[in-house]
């Protein structure tokens, strides 16, 4: 880390209780139940660990305010993603056109099974229905809470990675169990 100027204790975690909480990061605490950081300050890296949800990191250009999010499938139905966008724009007056977004690495649609209980949930166009096996698609999901919010979509990015396929790179829950191990992802503004 120290390659990219940030410094180790710099980086803040949150207890991810797959919940909306969302944390305004002043210093370089541990919150406990979150599901979201945000922070205007620069110097302080803002963490996501995963095993196949979805790492979500937020900026704007503008504001210079940055927001780290983990987005599983309860935490999407209860629209985590929506909600920290509107806490950009409340708490920081951050205007849509001005945030960027990149989808992190997680699991694929097409290893994503879930029950019928959980498929109707969300909208019909991220589930897709194989077999009587319904697939979940968080990533399409996630991307159209952006749009709907008002983020162009050219200013959205995706990583084609899938957490459950890429054994030699990430951790999967779904692949490895309660033996996985989780994946780093960390979003900070340099200091200088």
């Amino acid at each position: 880390m120290t390659k990219l100027g940030l410094k180790e204790e710099n980086v803040v975690f949150q207890k991810q209780v797959h919940g909306d909480n969302i944390s305004i990061v002043e210093n370089n605490n541990i919150f406990p139940a979150s599901d979201a950081l945000i922070t205007k300050k620069k110097g302080i890296g803002l963490a996501v660990s995963s095993a196949d949800c979805v790492p979500i990191f937020l900026y704007d250009r503008k504001n210079e305010v940055i927001a780290a999010v983990h987005s599983g499938w309860r935490s999407t139905e209860l629209k985590i993603l929506g909600k920290t966008l509107k806490k950009l724009k409340e708490e920081f007056n951050s205007d849509e056109k001005n945030i960027f977004a990149y989808i992190a690495p997680c699991i694929d649609v097409k290893n994503y099974e879930v029950g019928e209980e959980v498929a109707k949930k969300f909208n019909p166009e991220s589930v897709e229905i194989q077999n009587k096996c319904y697939f979940l698609n968080l990533k399409k999901e996630n991307k159209n809470m952006l749009i709907a919010s008002g983020i162009p979509e050219k200013h959205i990015e995706i990583s084609p990675l899938c957490s459950y396929e890429k054994t030699d790179l990430l951790h999967s829950y779904r692949r490895e169990g309660i033996k996985s191990g989780r994946a780093i992802g960390i979003i900070a503004m340099s200091e200088e």
